[in-house]
């Protein structure tokens, strides 16, 4: 398959990079990591300036009726910068469930805050999740953003609702939240139990669930991709400028195998991240196949990349003052988000094997 961007595209991605690249500053995140994990003021501005958070969002509910491959871009943009945004959990995968799935009341009251930036949604998944009448019990499960949530979109195997999310941490008609402490405090997660809440149930539980899985898997593959390019690049510029017996790190042979090593892990991981999000565009029936193998091969990716990052760096890397663990924590952080990677490569396997499998 032949792939290159058109023009608005190529645009997207140029105002995409220079916006995160100036503003999700490494000061910036670890100020984030110190509250809640969310850089709010970066947050309004991509929100609400840049005009992108509608991105992936139909026009006829205010959003900016791209696709997933525009979403890829901008989730590859702010994966390089490893930007503290809850754009995984809020936009592309709560505001496209109900974007796609919600009755046209929950999407005229909740879509433009949640484009605005001025609500946060989290979304709660959870296979035994039972429903009476509406009122939901669920399991206790780890959430990302959940303690910085206004609202949770609930879904289960049966069904998808809308949820309030209590404040401050408190129990409050049937749901409690419990910040954690996880190792990526960029995307920090949260203990989400529900004992009897009260839930507004989407109009069509099937397609908001589908929406939104597929974008999460394209946008945590583009983000993964994002970094592992991030961690290349950051690593040939040291090789550049550390100088050992009277030269460049970067012009020894062993150092110079790993980038190489790095560079063709990545650019496979570029093919299957533009493949997912050009077949889910397209409703092709490699779709399925593609996002699985987009988010196990690109987030097994970026976590070999950090990992060769800090090796590469050698003392400097190890340190808490480098920017390196960041990107370490991140990609550790995507490859269990979203179901492992062995979840996803087995579904590729029951896929092509079928029965066999």
């Amino acid at each position: 398959m032949e792939f290159a961007f058109n023009e608005e595209q190529r645009m997207i991605a140029e105002t995409a990079s220079a916006f995160f690249t100036e503003n999700a500053t490494s000061e910036r995140t670890r100020a984030a990591m110190a509250k809640d994990g969310i850089d709010h003021d970066l947050w309004a501005t991509f929100c609400q300036e840049l005009g992108l958070s509608g991105i992936g969002i139909p026009e006829d509910v205010g959003g900016a009726g791209l696709g997933l491959v525009e979403m890829a871009i901008i989730a590859e943009a702010a994966g390089a910068q490893v930007a503290a945004l809850p754009m995984l959990g809020s936009l592309v995968m709560c505001a496209r469930a109900i974007a796609y799935g919600g009755t046209e009341q929950q999407k005229a009251e909740l879509l433009p805050s949640l484009l605005s930036g001025e609500r946060i949604a989290a979304y709660v998944h959870d296979a035994a999740l039972t429903a009476s009448d509406d009122v939901l019990t669920a399991t206790d499960g780890f959430v990302a953003h959940g303690a910085s949530a206004d609202v949770f979109v609930v879904t289960s195997n049966s069904g998808a609702w809308i949820v309030d999310a209590p404040k401050n941490g408190t129990k409050s008609d049937g749901v409690t939240v419990t910040a954690k402490t996880t190792m990526d405090q960029t995307r920090p997660y949260a203990s989400v139990v529900l004992n009897g809440a009260k839930g507004q149930p989407l109009a069509d539980a099937a397609t908001a669930i589908a929406c939104a899985h597929r974008a999460a898997f394209v946008a945590i593959a583009a983000e993964a991709l994002g970094g592992a390019q991030a961690c290349l690049d950051r690593t040939v510029s040291y090789s550049k400028e550390r100088v050992q017996f009277g030269r460049p790190i970067g012009s020894f042979q062993a150092y110079k195998h790993r980038l190489a090593d790095m560079m063709i892990e990545i650019e496979q991981a570029r093919s299957a991240v533009y493949w997912a999000a050009c077949a889910a565009d397209e409703n092709s029936d490699e779709a399925e196949l593609a996002m699985h193998a987009a988010k196990s091969f690109a987030t097994d990716t970026y976590f070999r990349c950090a990992g060769d990052m800090i090796q590469l760096h050698g003392g400097i890397g190890f340190t808490w003052e480098h920017d390196a663990h960041l990107f370490f924590k991140r990609a550790r952080a995507t490859q269990t988000a979203l179901g492992s990677n062995n979840w996803h490569r087995a579904k590729i396997a029951d896929m092509i094997l079928g029965a066999a499998a």
